[in-house]
């Protein structure tokens, strides 16, 4: 039986391309949110999902750093690095002069933020559940409109390229991981990520003290252990935290 993958969907988003490079032979299973997704393999109706979780212009997707943090029961089991080459997709016949409004992810729209303010200043962008979810609202919607998204997308639905690479930088890259209920079998050439919190010490926040990053940083520099990247999460019970 081939294995099962969710993912963020509709058909046609990068995720689904990603999920497609990490294995073709799966059945794909599509998703409408990231949460959905995990849910999915959670409950164990997939065996594994796909979401994104780091974008080189945009940085960290932070509903996957928030699902991730709270998680006691998923594992990222893989990567996969997918380069991202944004359209601006259309109803066939509609003219750049005639678009109000551009649907996409918020991150597509953030990739894409320099090539909105200078081609449509007077078109307000408008967020989606993913890149190809803004397709399908773009298509259905009363006024002009244009979806962000790529190439596949726009042949997947009947939409019009109207301009290629539209992204604000050249080698936009997005990180996706595989998440599953087991850990991938260590390799000697692995990548750990931990999720800390500062506790209270005698009534008064512990991570008020100076330099108390420094000391967790440094137990890692004294291991040898290389860090290649620092994120910091509202902990959404206090300011500051």
């Amino acid at each position: 039986m081939a294995k099962r993958i969710a993912y963020l969907g509709p058909p046609g988003t990068y995720t689904e391309d990603a999920t497609e490079r990490y294995d073709a032979t799966a059945e794909r299973d599509p998703r409408p949110t990231i949460a959905a997704t995990a849910e999915a393999v959670r409950s164990g109706k997939a065996d594994e999902g796909v979401a994104p979780i780091e974008n080189s212009l945009e940085g960290a997707v932070n509903d996957t750093l928030d699902l991730l943090i709270r998680e006691d029961v998923l594992m990222v089991r893989q990567e996969v690095l997918v380069d991202i080459r944004h359209c601006l997709l259309v109803k066939p016949g509609t003219q750049a002069s005639d678009i109000r409004v551009v649907y996409s992810h918020p991150q597509a729209l953030g990739q894409c933020r320099r090539y909105l303010e200078e081609t449509f200043p007077n078109a307000r962008p408008q967020a989606a559940l993913s890149t190809a979810a803004s397709v399908e609202q773009m298509l259905a919607s009363d006024e002009p409109a244009g979806a962000i998204a790529s190439r596949r997308a726009g042949n997947m639905y009947g939409a019009e390229v109207l301009q290629e690479d539209i992204q604000d930088q050249t080698g936009n890259t997005t990180r996706f991981v595989v998440l599953a209920r087991e850990d991938h079998e260590p390799t000697g050439d692995d990548k750990t990520s931990i999720c800390f919190d500062f506790d209270e010490d005698k009534g008064a926040l512990v991570g008020d003290t100076p330099g108390l990053l420094h000391e967790v940083i440094r137990e890692f520099a004294e291991r040898r252990i290389s860090m290649t990247k620092i994120e910091s999460r509202p902990a959404k019970w206090e300011m500051g935290r």
